[in-house]
């Protein structure tokens, strides 16, 4: 691992995104906005907690990752036609960054809801997690789509 002995504890936040690509006969099972009844059980709210213990287990998951007492984990997800956005914000007071852990809640998330919903449809795309933002640290840093999505 990387020797964080000598950086300053400074508050550290990232948020990254995972966009899930569902097709249609899963979306037509959407029972409200805020999730889905599948086959296991309410898909979203067990995505959600998914995604936090992801967060949590970073180090235990990522070779060299610095285990983090996180502050926060925040796991949402929104329905956008037939993709589902799933953001993941971390936050912790330390030496290092939480990048890594926004990253991989939202991609065990993502894992989740196809582990949920893989009985209807073998046609779900987990395609693409990126990093919006983190700060903190020697510099912050913004996607530049994320830039553009918040002005």
């Amino acid at each position: 691992m990387v020797d964080v002995g000598g950086k300053r504890v400074t508050r550290r936040t990232a948020h990254a995104q995972t966009v899930v690509s569902l097709p249609q006969n899963i979306v037509d099972l959407f029972t409200s906005p805020t999730d889905l009844q599948g086959p296991k059980g309410p898909v979203l709210t067990t995505a959600i907690i998914a995604g936090v213990q992801g967060a949590k287990a970073t180090s235990q998951l990522i070779p060299f990752c610095h285990p983090l007492p996180l502050d926060r984990v925040d796991v949402r997800m929104e329905l956008r036609g037939q993709d589902l956005i799933i953001d993941c914000e971390t936050a912790c007071t330390h030496k290092t960054g939480v990048e890594m852990e926004a990253l991989t809640g939202a991609n065990v998330a993502a894992l989740c809801v196809y582990d949920m919903c893989k009985a209807l449809s073998h046609e779900i795309v987990i395609r693409e997690t990126k990093l919006l933002s983190k700060t903190g640290g020697k510099s912050d840093f913004t996607h530049s789509e994320h830039k553009e999505q918040t002005k």
